[in-house]
């Protein structure tokens, strides 16, 4: 992987890849670094809603509130 910041001169930029890449597909993207530090957005479970089974939605909230309370429960437990 390649990854590097510049900032142009002009409009016009040229691109000297590793042999290694040849014939493979490659993804170039250019954006200014304002673009690039935009916070992405918080995801929630709701945000997967229909994505997953409800068998395995179940699944995923009673392990995230098994994790929660043991968590809770060794944090009582140290004060």
């Amino acid at each position: 992987m390649i990854r590097t910041i510049i900032t142009p001169d002009n409009q016009d930029l040229y691109l000297h890849i590793p042999q290694s890449f040849v014939g493979k597909k490659i993804e170039v993207i250019a954006l200014t670094i304002d673009e690039a530090d935009v916070e992405p957005k918080k995801m929630t479970m709701a945000d997967f809603w229909g994505t997953i089974s409800d068998d395995t939605a179940a699944e995923l909230q009673k392990a995230a509130n098994d994790g929660r309370n043991d968590w809770e429960e060794r944090i009582n437990k140290q004060i």
